[in-house]
């Protein structure tokens, strides 16, 4: 057992992990599960409860709190290239970025995209055409082999490059080509700030995730990465500094609705709650700025303090965080499966969810409180697989499992 962590059941061979950030991974999948099974199980569901007024708080804070997921995930991606830059030349950091970014986009397009679907053939409610997903693992693969190249210019460099990103990419809102759902109607470049649908023959090409802005969340957690080698006293109180400091610079941001987001907030005149989801709801595809500061500040406290859970629950989050991707994979085709048993049993046929959930029957799924049951039961399924790849990346060194 690690002396430093008290909680691997191996030493991990890989020294540059860091168990606190092991634990924030396992945290932010564990909710996202919970946002995928609302999305596939949920009666009526919509994709962004937060972006409509009438959502319940329940609802609303249901999928808000999944918000933290992303920016989460390709933050720590970029901070472990950056911790791996103590130990690789950045010839050796380049190729791996590369093949891994690659690997990764690849995995989004031929193994994840069928998930959504289980029509890998053609999904009848989009004409038929072959529907192929680019989100959260083609932001990460293709931010990697973007960093692959920006990293010679060193830690620094992307940092400072990073942070004009996010801070300025704002300033294209009101000039960029609007997000489509309907076709191609500008070059594929507009999908690096907006959403973009285009059809190439039989293939239905969807970004849904905006590469600029996750481009910069990346190069600031590689930029970042020097603060996670700090002794840990002193990393968690500067975590700590820098969480609050930017979960008040949203506060007092969006409170002007000056600059950082391209949907204002307005005080709801029938109560509280309602301003309160009006104030939360952030744009999130893209990620604008008052999006990431409203997550990023969270999660560095949340990184300053997760060592201090209890140990059982460190065990289980350090376990699925160091399988982040085969937990992804898996959890997709499980939930799928879960709606079609779910289907069946409610009466429908298996064909009615060999499809996006979008299109999914009238009438089906459950309330919240089944949705909650779901997960958990996601969760607990998933957890021996997490732990046999765990594991196996604790006790190895082969090259492959920096790949899964």
């Amino acid at each position: 057992m690690s002396s430093t962590t008290g909680i691997a059941t191996l030493h991990d061979q890989r020294a540059y992990r860091l168990s606190s950030l092991d634990i924030l991974r396992g945290l932010v999948i564990v909710l996202m599960a919970l946002d995928h099974v609302r999305d596939f199980t949920m009666t009526a569901a919509v994709q962004d409860p937060t972006a409509d007024p009438t959502s319940g708080p329940l609802l609303f804070f249901t999928r808000w709190i999944t918000h933290f997921c992303a920016p989460t995930f390709v933050f720590l991606a970029g901070t472990s290239a950056g911790l791996m830059s103590e130990r690789k030349n950045p010839g050796e950091l380049a190729r791996f970025l590369l093949t891994r970014g690659l690997w990764l986009i690849a995995l989004e397009v031929l193994l994840v995209s069928p998930s959504w679907t289980f029509a890998p053939a053609g999904v009848p409610g989009f004409d038929g055409k072959i529907y192929a997903a680019l989100q959260v693992i083609w932001a990460i693969g293709a931010s990697m082999v973007v960093l692959a190249g920006a990293q010679y210019l060193g830690r620094r460099a992307c940092l400072i490059i990073g942070a004009v990103i996010l801070l300025g990419h704002n300033l294209l809102d009101p000039v960029w080509p609007p997000a489509s759902t309907t076709g191609n109607t500008a070059g594929v470049w507009a999908a690096l700030h907006s959403r973009q649908l285009y059809e190439i023959g039989a293939v239905r090409i969807f970004f849904s995730y905006p590469l600029l802005p996750w481009i910069g969340v990346m190069f600031v957690g590689y930029g970042s990465a020097g603060l996670f080698t700090l002794p840990e006293k002193l990393r968690n109180q500067w975590l700590l500094r820098l969480g609050i400091g930017l979960t008040l610079a949203f506060v007092l941001l969006r409170a002007t609705n000056v600059y950082g987001d391209p949907n204002l907030w307005r005080p709801d005149p029938h109560g509280f709650m309602g301003s309160l989801q009006s104030f939360l709801g952030t744009t999130k595809y893209p990620p604008s700025l008052l999006f990431l500061l409203m997550t990023l500040g969270p999660a560095a406290i949340a990184s300053a303090y997760v060592d201090r859970l209890y140990s059982p629950a460190k065990r289980v989050l350090t376990t699925l965080g160091r399988a982040p991707l085969a937990f992804y994979v898996a959890h997709l085709y499980l939930v799928h499966t879960a709606a079609v048993l779910l289907g069946l049993a409610q009466g429908f046929s298996a064909r009615q969810f060999l499809t996006h959930y979008r299109f999914f029957p009238e009438g089906f799924g459950v309330g919240l409180a089944g949705v909650y049951l779901i997960w958990i039961a996601v969760v607990v399924i998933l957890y021996p697989l997490c732990r046999k790849v765990a594991d196996a990346k604790a006790r190895r060194r082969d090259w492959w499992l920096s790949y899964v």
